[in-house]
């Protein structure tokens, strides 16, 4: 008889514990523990998550309700409350940050070998935005947004190969979206796509000097002069495609160049104005591509709906911090399952019947592939007639 571990045990299997020590001796993050390890901590706000606890209280008591399976997670004792809070308030979040990004290179790689790309060019498609989480600015002081509210902003890029999280940057909620982007990297040749919240011509400037191509909508207010008509077919969607100058960079020579392309949308009984520096690709390319911006959107509404990050188990910004990068570990390995299983799960009974399943014992790719199937020690003993 096959004996497995728990399904929570081979999750934490994908983050290899000595990368995760490494990542602890790098920030020393155990300069100060006391005998309370960051594997611990990790393991306990993974639980928060993938086990949707609501509070600290839930987090330890729902560990310590596990008795002896914690030793197969590394984990000797589930902590106490007080013990997890004050971790959370002095441990660095940079080590959580180290950690999301080892794993999200071993998921990238997964997502690589088995989402099919959505678009022919070989460029590499990223989408920027940003989200909001209210909170009480009597608890969550340094997190101001307005003069009498309070929030904490996500700032994410979002890798369209497998709609993975790339990178993201956590501010409090008077933080623009626009300050983050000015701040980030990106590979020449990648294809940037974004709302209107990030209309900053000298950005524009600057990615296209760079050699980054982004695909946007265009402000009704913006001003440019037409330097050439391109050609449209009769009767379509497309009615102009334009190659244009702002006004705003008309000193800037050839780099400045853009192309204003305006499409009628059957849908919504509108017409939408797209701006973009890559004066090759189809005007319908260009326009599909901002169609699938709204994959960043329906990322965010997964994420708020499926884990704990609309509420916080703690109120500093270091806790706060750890909480989300947490959560988008937990979705990246959510992602990961659901590109390794050949069931086709939605994320939201995924994340339900994950958390009924975390301290059961049995394997995680057969019960991901065949959900439903009694377990094969459970289908032999129904097999047996009744005596």
């Amino acid at each position: 008889m096959n004996r497995v571990c728990s399904i929570f045990t081979q999750l934490l299997q994908l983050i290899p514990r000595i990368e995760f020590e490494a990542a602890v001796a790098e920030h020393k993050a155990e300069r100060h523990a006391r005998g309370f390890s960051s594997w611990t901590q990790f393991v306990a706000m993974l639980f928060c998550q993938l086990g949707h606890a609501q509070s600290l209280r839930e987090i330890t008591q729902g560990l310590a309700a596990t008795e002896g399976k914690l030793k197969h997670l590394g984990v000797e004792t589930a902590p106490s409350r007080s013990t997890l809070a004050y971790a959370n308030q002095h441990r660095s979040w940079e080590l959580f940050r180290t950690v999301f990004e080892k794993l999200l290179y071993r998921c990238g790689a997964e997502a690589a070998q088995r989402s099919k790309r959505k678009f022919r060019f070989k460029h590499k498609l990223l989408s920027l935005d940003a989200t909001m989480m209210p909170v009480c600015l009597a608890a969550f002081d340094w997190a101001l947004y307005q003069r009498k509210k309070g929030a904490v902003k996500l700032h994410l890029v979002l890798d369209h190969d497998g709609y993975l999280p790339k990178f993201a940057v956590i501010s409090a909620g008077k933080t623009h979206e626009i300050e983050v982007a000015r701040q980030q990297q990106f590979e020449a040749g990648t294809v940037l796509v974004f709302d209107r919240g990030y209309a900053d011509f000298q950005w524009w400037l600057r990615l296209s000097q760079q050699k980054v191509f982004f695909v946007t909508r265009l402000k009704d207010d913006a001003e440019y002069g037409v330097m050439e008509q391109r050609p449209v077919s009769a009767g379509g969607n497309i009615l102009r495609d334009e190659v244009i100058l702002l006004s705003a960079l008309q000193e800037q020579g050839p780099v400045a160049r853009m192309r204003r392309i305006e499409i009628w949308i059957e849908e919504k009984n509108e017409t939408m104005v797209f701006v973009t520096n890559h004066l090759k690709l189809a005007a319908s390319t260009v326009a599909a591509i901002y169609r699938d911006r709204w994959q960043i959107e329906l990322f965010f509404k997964a994420i708020k709906q499926s884990l704990r990050i609309k509420t916080f188990v703690g109120t500093s910004p270091n806790a706060v911090m750890i909480q989300i990068w947490t959560a988008l570990m937990a979705m990246l390995l959510l992602r990961y399952l659901q590109l390794r299983a050949t069931y086709g799960w939605s994320l939201s009974n995924l994340v339900a019947l994950l958390r009924q399943q975390l301290f059961v014992y049995r394997d995680l790719m057969t019960w991901l592939n065949q959900p439903f199937d009694p377990p094969p020690e459970l289908a032999h003993q129904l097999l047996l007639p009744l005596a």
